[in-house]
């Protein structure tokens, strides 16, 4: 069978990790991976076009050396507090035939009708997921194509992001010589390579902690219901510490790698941290400011999906498959068990399913999202970039800018 090759380049605030796997349709081979240091972005977003279009070209070379070909077309991921997300409902007669008869060109009608509205004239759609349609009253239809009826509503999932931000991007892509296929909203990437069929089916909440932001998405009746950006993650938990104990940024987060937890002090080991100058640290200092910092995220997270979403009164019966914690955050330990206390429900650690290759690295919750691009992409051959993004009032000079970033003309 004929197989071709596919890229995703997950561009985070801790690092910026890169893929090439090829693919015959139905399966991944992870050839190449490369990861470098994610210089000039903050909390998701570009915030140093060179900084950051260096440490995608470090990442790109690393996984062409490691693959031995060039980087293809790739799928990047997107996140940022500058994303929005809503479900739109839209409503449309059937009139395009005698029979009446829903035609795909009525699809694609309701689709655009619902897609362009209340959209800002600075943000661009990124993904319009249609939930269910309706056919004459007739709820959970999943495709409405051949069926009788007079009038069709939809509900979509739709997620759009700043203009601005999502060129400052391209730039710093196509400066490491690499095409964008098509972009996608992170925790959509991090769903695909850890929750189950039935997780979406029955209801389930995602969480994905990262370095800069905390992306959250909810699923239900097998489609994505819920989700939102936090503007807070991993970094808050080592800058704590930085303050805290008077460390640098670089000793603090290697220190919270190497002994971070939230298992309370009389499990761990007695034996004290060194820290510069041979100086001891119980480890109980450690414990009581990580303990805080990541108590308060969990709650900021929960807090977040309340304020969205009001009617949603109880979650531990909406969402009966519970929570599950990916992303770079998920290895801390005691983590899962916080989350529990706090929410109420079923929690586990999200770990990306093994696939062939070179990708033994990859079966880590910090590479959920880098995977979950090219999963995605697996099961979305046909989306492509010009199609996926389309601006609200200004879509030919978002076209034209968005050329002038890739071509860099």
């Amino acid at each position: 069978m004929k197989t071709q090759l596919i890229g995703a380049i997950d561009i985070g605030t801790t690092k910026i990790c890169s893929l090439i796997a090829e693919t015959d349709g139905t399966g991944l081979r992870i050839l190449g991976i490369g990861t470098a240091p994610s210089n000039g972005v903050q909390k998701g977003q570009v915030v140093n076009i060179g900084e950051a279009a260096q440490a995608v070209l470090n990442s790109v070379a690393a996984a062409e050396k490691t693959a031995g070909c060039r980087m293809p077309t790739v799928v990047i991921s997107v996140t940022g507090k500058h994303v929005t997300s809503d479900n739109k409902r839209g409503v449309i007669s059937i009139t395009s035939n005698r029979k009446q008869t829903v035609l795909p060109g009525d699809v694609r009608r309701l689709l655009q009708i619902s897609r362009s509205e209340n959209i800002p004239s600075d943000q661009a759609v990124l993904h319009q997921i249609p939930r269910y349609y309706r056919v004459d009253g007739q709820d959970g239809v999943k495709d409405p194509v051949g069926m009788h009826g007079y009038r069709l509503d939809v509900e979509t999932h739709t997620v759009w992001a700043s203009i601005n931000a999502i060129e400052n991007l391209a730039k710093c892509v196509s400066a490491a010589g690499v095409k964008i296929e098509c972009l996608v909203f992170e925790p959509l990437a991090s769903g695909e390579a850890v929750l189950s069929e039935d997780e979406k089916r029955d209801g389930v909440l995602l969480v994905d902690i990262g370095g800069g932001t905390s992306n959250i998405a909810v699923y239900k009746d097998d489609s994505i219901f819920y989700s939102a950006v936090v503007p807070a993650a991993g970094n808050q938990i080592t800058k704590d510490i930085a303050m805290g104990l008077g460390y640098s940024p670089e000793f603090a987060e290697e220190l919270k790698l190497r002994h971070g937890s939230l298992i309370p002090p009389a499990s761990l080991p007695n034996k004290p941290v060194k820290k510069t100058g041979e100086q001891e640290m119980p480890p109980g200092e450690l414990f009581d400011i990580i303990n805080i910092r990541a108590e308060e995220l969990i709650r900021l997270i929960i807090l977040q999906i309340k304020n969205d979403f009001k009617d949603l009164l109880d979650p531990v019966t909406f969402l009966p498959s519970g929570m599950v914690i990916t992303g770079g955050t998920a290895n801390l330990p005691g983590l899962v068990e916080m989350a529990q206390q706090i929410t109420c429900m079923p929690c586990r650690v999200g770990y990306p399913a093994r696939v062939a290759g070179i990708a033994d690295d990859l079966c880590d919750p910090a590479y959920a999202a880098s995977l979950g691009l090219l999963i995605w992409k697996l099961q979305n051959p046909d989306v492509r970039y010009h199609q996926q993004v389309s601006a609200g009032k200004t879509g030919k000079g978002f076209f034209s800018r968005l050329m002038r970033a890739i071509t860099g003309k």
